[in-house]
């Protein structure tokens, strides 16, 4: 008779609307490396199985340093975005996400060394309250590394390399096309006047 209850409670419930939730999921970068005074996009996605209406997601950016401190709010999303009124991310953060398509991404401009350490990213979209917190460690250098900067150098020495050799290929074809010695064809020049 219990099986039977049960049953029937699903099939009410199920009739009635109600459905199980699981729990929201996030997406962060992990590790993200900046140029002291440049500009870097913190990017956060999610994923929810409840349906994404701009008027119900919230998502919350905060900072943990690296060395001593506390930790700190760093934006609001609730319908439009809130960057902090104070502290050392005013005028330093800009919403760059699009909840219809599930991301919840800021950009921090012209990062200072002070911004080292952990940024989480929430997103609740309710039912969908629960779940894990994304994170991004942030590590902000004084210039690009010797390996980026080797790898951008091979990459434009390739591409000039490869228009020369294009620019040699072409130039070495019309020169094998062209007659060696043109010989004047007395014949049809007597004929054309």
């Amino acid at each position: 008779m219990c099986v039977e209850q049960a049953r029937l409670l699903l099939l009410l419930l199920t009739a009635s609307g109600w459905r199980c939730v699981s729990g929201i999921r996030v997406f962060t970068a992990g590790d993200v490396k900046a140029v002291n005074g440049t500009d870097v996009r913190l990017k956060c996605t999610f994923q929810t199985s409840a349906a994404v209406r701009a008027s119900s997601v919230t998502v919350s950016w905060s900072f943990r340093p690296l060395g001593p401190g506390h930790e700190e709010t760093v934006f609001y999303y609730h319908e439009k975005p809130f960057a902090p009124p104070e502290g050392r991310f005013r005028r330093k953060v800009d919403w760059a996400g699009d909840i219809s398509g599930r991301d919840a991404s800021v950009v921090l401009r012209r990062v200072p060394f002070s911004f080292n350490g952990t940024f989480s990213c929430q997103v609740k979209n309710p039912p969908d309250v629960h779940g894990n917190v994304g994170e991004v460690r942030l590590q902000v250098v004084s210039s690009a590394s010797l390996s980026e900067i080797l790898v951008l150098c091979v990459t434009i020495g390739g591409a000039v390399l490869l228009v020369l050799l294009l620019v040699m290929i072409v130039a070495s074809l019309r020169r094998c096309q062209r007659p060696r010695n043109p010989e004047p064809d007395l014949q049809n020049d007597l004929f054309s006047c």
